[in-house]
C-alpha cells in the first residue's frame, strides 16, 4: 500500500513538474549537463524592402501593441532599442507556454531574441534582415539549450519543434504584412 501512494505521489508530482515546464512557469537552470541545438535556418523571401519589414517586426515591441497581437505579446519595459517582453503561446492539451524574453533591435539589419524565463535555460534568436534588390531575404537562426544530458535532448526537440513552428508562423504574418504595406 505504501509503494503504491509513493507511485501516486510521484505520478502527481511528475504532472505539475511537466505542466509547469511546459508553461514556462518552472524552469531547470542547473547547467548540470548542458546541450545546445540549432533552431533554423529559417528563410523567407519578401517582397519589400529592409527597412519595411524591421518597421513591421519592431512596430508592436517598440510602439503600441496591436490588439490582434495582445494575446500574444506583452511588453513589460520598453527603451529605445530594447525590450523585455512576454511571448505567450498555445502548445496544445489547453496549454500556453508564456516565454519572458528581451528583444533587441539593431536598424534595419538585426534583432536579437535572448530567453530570460521559459520552458528551458537557454535560447538565443537571430532575425538578419539581406536586402536583396529592393527585397528583403530574412533569415532566423538560433540555439536552444537544455540541462540533463539525454533527458534533456529529448525536453530539447519537443520544445524546438513546437518553437520552430511559432516562428514560422511569426514569419509568414510579417511577411503578409510587409508586403500589403510595399503595396
Amino acid at each position: 500500500m505504501r509503494g503504491l501512494r509513493t507511485l501516486v505521489y510521484a505520478a502527481v508530482a511528475g504532472g505539475v513538474g511537466y505542466r509547469l515546464l511546459a508553461r514556462g512557469q518552472l524552469t531547470l537552470d542547473t547547467g548540470i549537463g548542458r546541450t545546445a541545438r540549432p533552431l533554423g535556418p529559417i528563410t523567407v523571401a519578401m517582397a519589400a524592402p529592409r527597412e519595411t519589414v524591421f518597421d513591421v517586426i519592431a512596430a508592436p515591441y517598440l510602439g503600441r501593441t496591436p490588439r490582434a497581437l495582445a494575446d500574444e505579446i506583452e511588453v513589460i519595459e520598453r527603451g529605445s532599442d530594447m525590450v523585455l517582453a512576454a511571448h505567450r503561446t498555445p502548445v496544445g492539451a489547453g496549454i500556453v507556454t508564456t516565454t519572458i524574453e528581451t528583444v533587441r533591435f539593431d536598424r534595419p539589419a538585426t534583432i536579437d531574441f535572448r530567453l530570460v524565463r521559459g520552458p528551458v535555460p537557454h535560447v538565443v534568436e537571430r532575425f538578419t534582415l539581406h536586402p536583396d534588390q529592393g527585397a528583403t531575404r530574412l533569415e532566423y537562426t538560433g540555439e536552444l539549450g537544455t540541462d540533463f544530458w539525454a533527458i534533456g535532448r529529448w525536453w530539447a526537440d519537443q520544445v524546438a519543434t513546437k518553437w520552430e513552428a511559432t516562428v514560422q508562423a511569426s514569419l509568414d504574418r510579417i511577411k503578409t504584412e510587409a508586403e500589403r504595406r510595399t503595396r
